[in-house]
């Protein structure tokens, strides 16, 4: 299969490196640093075992036409990097592409298929000026999760942490010959790719994580243990995930698990940084609108309140926009004056 993954980062990378070992023919469209170590060196993967893992006969290219159509394309940047390579992609697609969109949160097709009042609504927090979807028909798009975490150490090269599994499904929770075929694919690269018949629902339960703990985290400054066992922020973590809980309600979405039990799991997890917070850190655009945004924007749109989601939003956007002015980043690090435990202070530095 001719599979094109849009972005070499930590879930394409890994992504790639295993589907090429398997025997597809996956090309990286990557630009910069990426670009030239996979073409000099080929992608590496080093997985949670410590082995390591090279594919070499990966193509790289910056050039979407002269790439050509493919059978799949895999979407592995984050959302609010989508628009940027909106207007390339269709030079991938043949008449029976397929896109699988691998970003965090409520995507720019989610009413597509949808059914009811809303159907066929445009969520303008991740597709503002509906470029995405003109570009990237919701007809040619497999919705997936992403459960796995990596990292990209240095270009060309990602490390595995942990996890394999990428369910799948079409928006309209029919089980087609084309998701049955592309989940065959993933499980032959050795992930676990179950065809659900409600994808949504999958994305929710991921989201209802991320919204919470995400912006609380870079706001704070603080892993998920630190946040779920200091009350004040599990009681917030509790009322913004209780609010996604109503509007996911109101789009007729249960959770297959409980608030309690979603809580313990991340508090499970440990003295992890949530990505939005290694962001913040490294002075990286954070995801913010397909994570809080678009939960905020579908409460209106449900008209369900979401005071604690929409007051954390303006308060990590305000962050955001802060880093973006200055090109900085903030950081919490020790103070050089003192050796005691627990004693931090903020920097806030440009870059």
């Amino acid at each position: 299969m001719k599979i094109a993954i849009i972005g070499a980062g930590a879930i394409g990378g890994y992504v790639g490196v295993k589907l090429a070992l398997a025997g597809e023919d996956v090309t990286f469209m990557v630009r910069g640093a990426n670009l030239t170590a996979i073409r000099e060196n080929g992608m590496k993967l080093i997985m949670h075992d410590g082995s390591e893992h090279i594919a070499t006969d990966v193509k790289a290219s910056n050039n979407y036409e002269e790439t050509g159509p493919q059978d799949l394309v895999i979407l592995a940047m984050k959302a609010h990097q989508l628009e940027a390579v909106a207007s390339d992609v269709p030079k991938l697609f043949g008449p029976d592409t397929v896109v699988v969109t691998m970003q965090n949160g409520i995507p720019y097709w989610y009413f597509h298929k949808h059914g009811g009042a809303l159907q066929e609504s445009q969520v303008h927090s991740v597709d503002p000026s509906g470029t995405i979807l003109q570009n990237i028909p919701a007809r040619r798009v497999l919705g997936c999760v992403v459960y796995p975490a990596s990292e990209l150490v240095k270009p060309g090269v990602v490390k595995h942490i942990e996890g394999d599994r990428f369910p799948l499904g079409e928006l309209d929770g029919t089980i087609s010959d084309r998701v049955t075929r592309i989940s065959e694919c993933f499980a032959n690269a050795g992930f676990k790719a179950p065809v659900l018949d409600n994808i949504r629902a999958e994305i929710w339960l991921k989201l209802w994580g991320n919204l919470t703990f995400n912006p609380i985290s870079s706001l704070s400054h603080s892993t998920l243990v630190d946040i779920c066992q200091f009350p004040l922020t599990r009681e917030l973590a509790t009322n913004m995930m209780l609010e996604a809980q109503a509007v996911a309600g109101k789009l007729g979405i249960e959770f297959r698990v409980s608030l309690e039990k979603r809580i313990a799991g991340a508090e499970k997890v440990g003295k992890h940084k949530t990505s939005m917070l290694q962001d913040v850190e490294a002075g990286r655009a954070p995801e913010i609108d397909a994570l809080v945004g678009s939960v905020v924007e579908l409460g209106r749109l449900t008209q369900t309140p979401t005071p604690h989601i929409s007051t954390v939003y303006a308060l990590v956007k305000l962050l955001s926009n802060a880093m973006d002015l200055d090109s900085g980043y903030v950081r919490l690090e020790k103070r050089p004056d003192s050796r005691a435990p627990g004693q931090q202070s903020c920097s806030v530095s440009s870059v």
